[in-house]
């Protein structure tokens, strides 16, 4: 290994660290604006796709929150528990629980309205920049998906 090559060892200059501490102080922005909901980060994860497809199955939402069930399910029963979700066995195969946002899931939408704005704001940067930095993301995911 050559002397430039040591010099991108360096905690600085790794682009993993940079994406997991915007990503830390992400979460935690989003932790603040949630807790009066009695959100979750995940959980909002997990609404922001039922707010678009009321209702799918655990295995849907996992393909598109990039989870596995097992993960999942806990944050469901919470979900459940909290009255915004129902979660039920498909009759053609139970092995298939169908989640469906239920009428107090649906109205939370309102209240979480004004959080990306908020997240916009907190940025302090130009909606191009972030549309180009979700853009880059997007691309490196998948990317790193396909090895």
């Amino acid at each position: 290994m050559s002397a430039d090559n040591e010099d991108y060892l360096v905690l600085e200059k790794q682009l993993c660290f940079s994406l997991y501490s915007a990503s830390h102080k992400l979460v935690r922005s989003y932790r603040l604006l949630l807790e009066p909901l009695d959100l979750t980060y995940p959980q909002y994860l997990a609404m922001l796709v039922l707010w678009q497809q009321p209702e799918l199955n655990v295995k849907e939402l996992g393909e598109k929150l990039y989870l596995d069930s097992g993960t999942l399910t806990p944050l469901l029963k919470r979900l459940e528990s909290k009255g915004l979700v129902s979660r039920t066995r498909s009759a053609q195969d139970e092995r298939v629980v169908q989640i469906r946002l239920t009428e107090q899931g649906k109205a939370l939408k309102t209240q979480a309205s004004h959080i990306p704005m908020a997240i916009f704001q907190q940025s302090g940067l130009p909606l191009d920049q972030l549309l180009q930095l979700k853009h880059s993301c997007d691309l490196l995911f998948q990317q790193l998906e396909a090895l």
